[in-house]
């Protein structure tokens, strides 16, 4: 089952948690398939996007989305996750051209150094005319180069937008997503630093502790349960584990939105898709579900008010 685990290390200014999604990432490649498989390489892309999103939302405690995307400048165009605050899930990409089976990220998002990553806050109760929050960094590490992966991105995004320390390990395949989040905390009000002597807080261990999970492989995050993997890299330092969440593959998309767009493409747009075939036909590119208006679902559509649409078919 999909687990998030978070943990503190006592007296230390340093937070983490784990997360791995399991049949939840396995529910999202299911419905993927009907329309074609993605690339061995986005899909793994992607996997390590939906981990990060998760963590990236627990970590916050934010009410809303969280909406990770990655626009980039190779045949990957866009690739986006997203994770509310109840941990649901959802990703999906955009790609063109052909994908190399060895590709790596910065083939996938950055070939020409343009590519750019943007995290956005989209709250639950948001007020009209309010706008989400949204930050963006270009796909370049510290020292000018590639980011090369996930996890850097991620980390330089932390480091450049947020003014934190952050070390993140991720990794994805068929099977599952899985990622470790370790974060450096503002000494002050640091719930994990209760009854410590400020001045006699341990300074490194951060270093120390971002080091251990350095070590941490792809094979080990995918295929070790969460307890032998916190044993395994902390079993010297005081740790503290709390109770597990569950992230869970959800879609967002539904009947009234879809009309609400078609209605916003208006009736003569509508009714000239129609005119070149039998209905038209709206894919969700997170869930796969089809929805398709016939010309009666469209004139029901911008019937007068009072007028009850019928329900097109979803498929």
């Amino acid at each position: 089952m999909s687990e998030l685990q978070k943990f503190i290390f006592d007296g230390m200014p340093v937070r983490g948690m784990i997360v791995r999604l399991t049949d939840s990432w396995q529910e999202v490649l299911r419905r993927r398939s009907a329309s074609g498989d993605w690339p061995p390489a986005v899909r793994d892309m992607l996997g390590q996007m939906a981990a990060a999103a998760t963590l990236m939302q627990a970590n916050l405690k934010f009410n809303g989305a969280l909406i990770l995307q990655v626009h980039g400048d190779g045949p990957v165009k866009l690739a986006v996750a997203e994770s509310m605050s109840d941990l649901r899930f959802r990703v999906t990409a955009k790609v063109q051209g052909d994908i190399a089976p060895d590709a790596r990220f910065d083939d996938l998002v950055n070939q020409h150094g343009q590519g750019r990553c943007a995290i956005t806050l989209d709250p639950t109760d948001r007020q009209p005319g309010q706008q989400p929050y949204q930050g963006v960094v270009p796909l370049e590490a510290p020292d000018g180069g590639p980011v090369g992966d996930v996890a850097t991105m991620l980390e330089h995004y932390m480091r450049q937008s947020e003014q934190l320390e952050t070390r993140i390990v991720l990794a994805a395949n068929a099977e599952a997503a899985c990622g470790l989040l370790i974060q450096r905390l503002p000494i002050e009000g640091a719930g994990n630093l209760a009854g410590a002597q400020q001045a006699e807080v341990d300074e490194e261990a951060f270093t120390r502790i971002a080091h251990f999970a350095s070590t941490l492989t792809a094979t080990e995050l995918l295929t070790l349960d969460t307890p032998t993997i916190l044993h395994r890299l902390f079993w010297e330092e005081p740790l503290r584990v709390f109770e597990p969440h569950k992230p869970v593959f959800a879609c967002s998309c539904s009947l009234d939105r879809v009309r609400t767009m078609l209605k916003n493409l208006g009736r003569d747009e509508a009714e000239s898709i129609l005119a070149e075939r039998k209905d038209i036909e709206i894919g969700c590119d997170f869930c796969g579900t089809q929805y398709r208006f016939d010309a009666v679902d469209v004139g029901a559509l911008f019937a007068a008010p009072a007028t009850s649409p019928a329900a097109p078919n979803i498929h």
